[in-house]
């Protein structure tokens, strides 16, 4: 069987202890080690809560959050791409405690004039009770599953709700350019006199 692993390992990055780890979140572990052993192109669906919960962005903000998590922070657990969607795998209780997080931060106004928080997509927390679809072992996966930061370990580390809440915040600031001054009147001539000698 590691033989198997270590196939998958050079397509994907997935190793068998991190193979292991995932399966761990389910209520049958070795029958999920055995559909992959058997059908490793399978995606998944595993509960979240236990093992992990997952913050699920759109693509774009999900790519700026993983620039700040890799270029400025302490980086990420696993990650994976679903749907058009990133899949941040995150501490357990991640998603019980991130949206009071984002709410104090007062996080996605739904008032359309409010330059700071319109720009800013929801963030879906999957955390007790929920399910994800996690991507298949393979690379040739179906609809553009696959995983960017692969489990390759059985204990990752894996970000909280403060490093989640830190690098959303620093995406949406380098997403959104704040203004202190007024909008013009429309039709009214505005002069650029900040490069002026």
């Amino acid at each position: 069987m590691s033989s198997v692993w270590d196939e998958f390992s050079d397509i994907s990055g997935v190793t068998a202890d991190g193979a292991a780890w995932l399966a761990s979140a389910g209520a049958h572990p070795r029958s999920t080690l055995a559909l992959w052993a058997e059908q490793p192109d399978a995606p998944v669906v595993l509960p979240c809560g236990s093992v992990f919960d997952v913050v699920n962005v759109p693509a774009l903000f999900g790519r700026r959050m993983l620039d700040r998590l890799w270029d400025e922070g302490a980086g990420t657990g696993p990650v994976a791409v679903f749907r058009g969607r990133v899949l941040l795998f995150t501490a357990p209780g991640t998603a019980q405690r991130l949206p009071s997080l984002l709410a104090w931060e007062e996080w996605g106004g739904r008032d359309a004039r409010d330059c700071r928080t319109a720009a800013v997509p929801p963030l879906l927390c999957h955390g007790t009770g929920d399910a994800v679809t996690v991507p298949p072992l393979t690379a040739t996966a179906p609809a553009g599953a696959r995983w960017l930061v692969a489990p390759d370990t059985r204990h990752p580390w894996l970000p909280g709700p403060e490093v989640l809440l830190w690098a959303a915040v620093r995406a949406a600031r380098s997403a959104v350019r704040i203004s202190i001054s007024p909008s013009p009147e429309p039709g009214a001539k505005v002069y650029d006199v900040s490069r002026r000698r």
